[in-house]
């Protein structure tokens, strides 16, 4: 979805931070959730410096098959990569089995370059 011209040009990362002082206050009171919180802030971050929303994902674990198909890399060559630390997200265990937070993946994808550097 494209966001609007009007709403990436006036946004600031001076204004971001405006907000998050103005509604700070709500969240200490419990008028805003903390998850609300940290969607609206997270969203306002993502406007100000890549100018658009951050694309709707619902959280969920993936397996190292999944995560490799997610970042276009072979499961062998991800699994070799992951070895050498070469992502910033980190492995999740349940009971025995391998996870990745899904959101994890995708706010490393967001912030790789064209040429897929970060």
């Amino acid at each position: 979805m494209k966001t609007p011209k009007f709403l990436n040009e006036n946004i600031r990362p001076k204004v971001v931070k405006l907000v998050s002082r103005l509604i700070k206050p709500f969240t200490e009171e419990g008028v805003i959730s903390v998850a609300e919180e940290q969607c609206v802030l997270a969203n306002l971050k993502h406007l100000a410096t890549k100018g658009s929303l951050l694309p709707a994902v619902t959280p969920k674990l993936i397996d190292q098959k999944e995560a490799a198909e997610m970042l276009g890399l072979g499961h062998s060559n991800f699994k070799k990569l992951e070895k050498e630390n070469a992502f910033p997200f980190k492995r999740k265990m349940v009971g025995s089995a391998v996870r990745y937070r899904k959101t994890d993946l995708i706010n490393y994808i967001l912030t790789l370059d064209e040429d897929g550097q970060t």
